[in-house]
């Protein structure tokens, strides 16, 4: 009866050895499935943020170079403002300069 007794002990530790493994493996394939599952969501979230990016990218893109025309176009404004006071300035002035010029050339220095 003793021997029959330690049988029946033995048996319920592999039972309960079986049971503590399958609790085990079940926790292990639930923690692989969760863990997949985070890396699909976080190459999701990726997924979005990069496509939000590109798409800011883009519209700065655009946003700029349409100002480059602008820009462009007001640079030339201002280039030519500029040249014509230029221009001006240098006709007001020429004659001065000539004279200027004219009596240096001349003036005799010993």
């Amino acid at each position: 009866m003793e021997a029959n007794r330690g049988q029946n002990g033995i048996q319920l530790l592999l039972a309960a050895e079986q049971e503590a493994q399958h609790i085990v493996n079940t926790a292990r394939n639930a923690k692989m499935a969760r863990l997949r599952q985070a890396k699909e969501e976080a190459d999701k979230e990726i997924a979005e943020f990069r496509a939000h990016m590109e798409a800011e990218f883009q519209r700065k893109l655009t946003e700029s170079s349409g100002d480059s025309g602008a820009n462009v176009k007001r640079l030339e404004h201002e280039t030519e403002a500029k040249i014509g006071h230029l221009k001006t300035e240098a006709s007001r002035i020429s004659h001065d300069v000539v004279q200027m010029l004219l009596k240096h050339v001349t003036a005799v220095k010993n």
